[in-house]
């Protein structure tokens, strides 16, 4: 493992730690900052030439300037002769911004695709796109992580399994996440039929399937970011007569008034990992983090020693 260097970025320095510790390395020397007038400066402080290099880096909010950081990273380790650079992206932002639903607008995730692609990644390493398709987005091999073992874990260790669940798909979106989180927890299977009114404002209508009275209720969904949707669906379930609800996501972006909106929703716990910092661990006591480090640096493993990724997830 000493071909391998480690380098984090500003956005999400604890995760960086943590899976550096189970690598029982530490994160490598890195300088990180701006100039007077707002633009990046980075200065590599330990020698990269010919070395397997892994940053990591969440686009995660401020967006941009984490975004440009990375870039700003990237084409640091490519002039410093790096022999394989692996950009690992937990989070990866304007997903959402994946294909033209109307007209005259841009498809933000195959530019940001190409910035990274241009600036000299060879590689990258990602946890639950909102869209799978992001990966052929990219002119590079995508290892494309999946969080759900580590949620499934936690709900197993607090006995939340069987026939007394009812594992619940806050949008139809989701029902392919729900489905996969259903085999592993058992239960039953309810979809939370969402209308939306316009790109900013969503309404629950009806659930399909169920039963749901009576239950324990698990949502889950790749990322809460203002979290009208997920606390829309909670209420809906909850006046279907749901005995506690419970809902876990990947990315707990959790912007704009998602804090207060999940503080006043019907939800006994909010369970997120720590792909990006958590912003209301202290104003939400209901918030559960999980860590995906493991995850992570098993996969950073592999990938330095050229072995499958799929394998992570066999029998899980």
């Amino acid at each position: 493992m000493r071909e391998l260097k480690i380098f984090s970025g500003r956005a999400n320095q604890d995760l960086a730690e943590k899976l550096c510790r189970h690598l029982h390395l530490k994160p490598a020397r890195i300088t990180l900052g701006q100039f007077p007038d707002g633009e990046n400066y980075c200065k590599l402080d330990e020698d990269v030439r010919g070395r397997d290099v892994f940053l990591l880096q969440p686009t995660c909010p401020p967006v941009n300037d984490n975004l440009i950081e990375l870039l700003t990273m990237i084409d640091c380790c490519k002039r410093a002769s790096a022999e394989r650079i692996t950009a690992v992206i937990p989070y990866f932002g304007y997903a959402r911004q994946d294909r033209k639903d109307e007209g005259r607008v841009p498809i933000t995730a195959k530019l940001v695709a190409n910035l990274i692609t241009r600036a000299g990644a060879d590689r990258v390493l990602t946890m639950d796109l909102h869209a799978a398709q992001i990966q052929g987005f990219f002119d590079v091999p995508v290892d494309h992580l999946y969080a759900a073992p580590v949620i499934n874990d936690h709900f197993i260790s607090r006995r939340f399994e069987g026939d007394e669940i009812v594992v619940v798909s806050p949008d139809e979106g989701s029902i392919k996440r729900a489905v996969g989180h259903g085999k592993r927890l058992g239960g039953s299977l309810a979809i939370v039929d969402k209308r939306r009114s316009n790109a900013l404002e969503v309404r629950q209508s009806t659930i399909i399937g169920g039963p749901v009275e009576g239950r324990i209720a698990l949502m889950f969904d790749d990322m809460i970011s203002t979290a009208g949707s997920i606390c829309g669906a909670a209420r809906l379930v909850h006046a279907a007569g749901a005995r506690e609800i419970h809902i876990a996501c990947t990315h707990g972006v959790l912007c704009g008034p998602a804090i207060e909106r999940l503080r006043e929703a019907p939800i006994d716990s909010i369970t997120v990992t720590d792909t990006i910092p958590v912003v209301g661990e202290k104003l939400l006591p209901n918030l559960v983090q999980l860590s995906v480090a493991p995850l992570l640096a098993e996969a950073i493993k592999r990938i330095h020693h050229d072995q499958s990724i799929s394998e992570l997830f066999r029998e899980r």
